[in-house]
This record gives structure tokens, sequence and C-alpha cells, in this order.
């Protein structure tokens, strides 16, 4: 980040900015036509301002917010992702339905070309586990597949209890989604498409049936409208302790990082 040119105004798209204490990245627009303060999900601080105000002007507006600053990133170290870094190697442990299981890397036929579960243990073969991204895609391949698996067999009692159109399903990367809803497409026959991240399927099951829930609650209601969250808590009584425990574990769960 470079510093602007006069120390008294923000001419820069970047800068840096210290009150009492805090430290803030300023982006500066000449599009923007009042002051505004973001706290980012890694924690950091930023102050928005229109190009040209002055630092003094800059200063005032932060330490007027300051409370909320505070406050805000508070809530964001409470609830920023915690996710773990694994090791290709034996003994790692990784988890699927809530179930602790630990990576064998073994050369033996049953371990395939890829991984599979056999006798308690994920098996990866050396070629793969030498491999950290090779082995990375393929331990991503195996929740895909197994979590396809396990929510073929749930999604129709699910949809049957809300009342609403079986969708096709989908297990894939989502980034930090854990699930979206897509409407059907036009044409004859046409059904939504309910795609899940595969993250989700570290999570004991029934985090997982409120996600599905949730995104079988968007067939009848897009967005989060008043109507949304009646028809969840009618299939799902207990949705926001369930919510709030998704929130809690969540960021805890492996997100693919290896090393």
């Amino acid at each position: 980040m470079t510093a602007p040119a006069d120390p008294s105004t923000y001419p820069a798209p970047e800068a840096l900015l210290t009150v009492d204490g805090l430290s803030l990245r300023v982006r500066a627009s000449a599009r923007r036509k009042r002051f505004a303060l973001t706290v980012e999900s890694d924690t950091t601080l930023t102050l928005h301002t229109p190009a040209g105000r002055s630092t003094a002007e800059a200063e005032q507006f932060v330490r007027a917010h300051r409370d909320w600053l505070l406050t805000k990133r508070r809530e964001r170290e409470r609830t920023r992702p915690l996710s773990p870094v694994k090791q290709l190697a034996d003994g790692e442990v990784f988890r699927y339905l809530g179930r602790t299981y630990r990576l064998a890397v073994s050369g033996d036929e049953g371990a395939g070309g890829g991984v599979r579960l056999i006798a308690g243990r994920l098996v990866m073969g050396p070629d793969l586990a030498a491999e950290p991204q090779a082995g990375r895609a393929a331990l991503v391949d195996w929740y895909c597949r197994a979590g396809r698996n396990w929510t073929g067999h749930r999604l129709q009692p699910w949809a049957a209890r809300m009342g609403v159109a079986e969708p096709e399903l989908d297990v894939r990367d989502l980034g930090d989604r854990w699930g979206s809803y897509r409407p059907p497409q036009a044409g004859a026959g046409a059904k939504g498409l309910m795609s899940l991240g595969w993250p989700l399927f570290q999570l004991p099951m029934h985090l997982i049936d409120y996600v599905i829930a949730h995104e079988l609650a968007h067939v009848k209601v897009s967005g989060h409208r008043e109507g949304f969250w009646r028809l969840l808590r009618t299939a799902l009584p207990e949705y926001e302790e369930r919510r709030a425990d998704l929130d809690e574990l969540g960021r805890r769960l492996w997100m693919g990082d290896v090393r």
C-alpha cells in the first residue's frame, strides 16, 4: 500500500490511517460521496472515503464510530474461520458425518486410484499422498461422492415433509457457502437444482439435515423473507438452535488446505 502524496488528503486509491490505536486501510474513490467503515472477514478495518477529504475529517469520523468498530471487530473475532490445515500422512484426522476417521496411506490395491473408506479408515495411495494438491482433490472427490450418496437417501423424505418438489442434487465446492438452490430452468419436466458444499459432510447428520431443509424451503420461497422462516420452522421447529450450532462448528471445519 502506498501513502498519499499529500498527507492531509486522500487522493491515492489506498493508504493507511491510525486513530487512537486503531489501524485502518483507507480506500479513496472519486465516486464516493461520504465516509463509510467496514470490518473485513479477517478482522482488519477499512475506511472508505471520498477522494480529497482531509485526514482530520477521516480521524473525526473514525472516532465518532469507534464503539461500533470495536463491537463489530469482536463479533468478527468470535465468528472468523478457524479452519485447520491437514497433512496427507498416516494418522491425520478427517471427519465424516460427525465421526472421526484417520487417514491411512497404503499401497494396497484396495485403495484404488482415489480415496476409499475401508475398515473405519480413509485409505489413500502413497502417490496421492506425495502430491498434496492431487491428494486434496482426491479427498474432496471422496467427500462429494459420499455426500451425494448419503443425501440421496435424505432428500425425498425431507421434500415430502416440507411439501415441495424434490430437486436434482449436486455436491461440489461452493466456496464459503453451505448450500444453494437454483429454480427449474425452462423445459418440460425441468427440476430445480440443490447444491451442497462438500465440507458440509464433516458435520453431524442433524446439521446437514438443517442445510437440506433450508435449501428445500427455497423451492417455495426465494430469499429469506418471513414466509421462508415460517416454512422452515414448520418443518424444523428447532432450526434456530441448529443454525447457531452450524455457525459455531462450521468455522472449525477443514476447508481443503493441505501442507
